[in-house]
């Protein structure tokens, strides 16, 4: 079946992309030109979904009524993501916006001409296998991260939790940029005189049982940015929320649903960072080889504020709510 509807999106995007034209190049800056832009994004979340959206706004902003959009959601499976991209670099689209890493590897996988700007990544290095990464990734790609300051998500842990002593860290297996931010937050927990213990999950299918097992085994725990824990915050919460352990979250949207804390940051602004960098490099202002990967600068100390009351957890002045 999957086989079926991979071939059925190709077909699909190939037609439909070749009908837009489009040159894989950026087109000149001339007033007249107009682009046609894929964007790819893993699934459908709050986090990715704002975005996107993001994006959208400002590149329709900065070229109004210049962009046709083509945008398709791979609905958490990465062999779509795939199929996604590979029909955008078939239709010769101007420019590919991979929303989360699995998307961006796709999208470089599909193209080496084609700019592709991912978002929602969380370290480009980790996610394209770069040694010695820098900050510019060069070729064909560039984007936002979405990496808040994990030093700061660790203290979280002192100002909130500071009897919990045993940490799990729990977080999908399949996600290279999760694990690590596993590794910097482990070695934070570590250094503040915790005992920290690894809980992987391979998908949706043992984050129960997983999650069982390290609220059995743990005071508290942290889940780093990760799309499938955030796919599943429903399913952890259910576990972690009877067992009466706290969840240190790495992302808003994830700790809305199962967490008690995040140093949060806006994805729509995110996004529209990330449209910005795409109007410069369509109008031809910007080099995509050289642009430098672009950071949210504001993250924003945030809580769930009636799970920590239901877990009596006091909650410091400078913690926003989250809404």
């Amino acid at each position: 079946m999957k086989k079926l509807l991979s071939a059925f999106l190709t077909m699909i995007l190939c037609l439909g992309l070749a009908a837009c034209g489009g040159a894989g190049q950026p087109r000149p800056s001339d007033g007249e030109a107009s682009f046609t832009v894929g964007i790819c994004q893993l699934a459908q979340h709050e986090a990715l979904d704002a975005a996107t959206r993001g994006f959208r706004d400002a590149l329709e902003e900065a070229l109004p009524g210049r962009v046709t959009f083509e945008e398709l959601n791979a609905s958490g499976d990465i062999a779509t993501c795939a199929t996604i991209c590979n029909g955008f670099a078939a239709g010769n689209v101007d420019l590919i916006l991979a929303n989360a890493t699995p998307a961006l590897q796709a999208a470089v996988s599909a193209t080496q001409t084609i700019p592709v700007l991912g978002t929602s990544v969380t370290e480009y290095g980790v996610a394209l296998d770069i040694d010695d990464f820098d900050g510019t990734p060069g070729g064909n790609v560039s984007g936002t991260s979405d990496l808040a300051p994990l030093d700061r998500q660790a203290a979280m842990f002192d100002e909130l939790l500071p009897d919990a002593r045993r940490v799990g860290i729990l977080y999908c297996s399949a996600e290279a940029n999760s694990a690590y931010q596993v590794e910097v937050v482990k070695a934070a927990l570590e250094e503040m005189g915790r005992s920290v213990s690894l809980y992987t999950f391979a998908d949706s299918n043992d984050v129960a049982s997983v999650t069982a097992q390290a609220c059995a085994d743990c005071q508290a725990l942290y889940i780093p940015t990760d799309n499938t824990a955030a796919n599943c915050a429903e399913a952890i919460n259910n576990v972690a929320e009877p067992a009466g352990v706290p969840i240190i979250a790495g992302e808003e949207s994830l700790c809305k649903g199962c967490g008690i804390a995040t140093l949060s940051i806006d994805y729509y602004e995110l996004g529209r960072t990330t449209g910005a960098m795409a109007a410069r490099i369509l109008t031809g202002e910007a080099d995509i080889s050289t642009m430098e990967i672009e950071y949210y600068q504001n993250p924003v100390k945030k809580c769930a504020a009636a799970r920590c009351e239901a877990l009596g957890i006091p909650v410091p002045a400078d913690y926003a709510p989250i809404g």
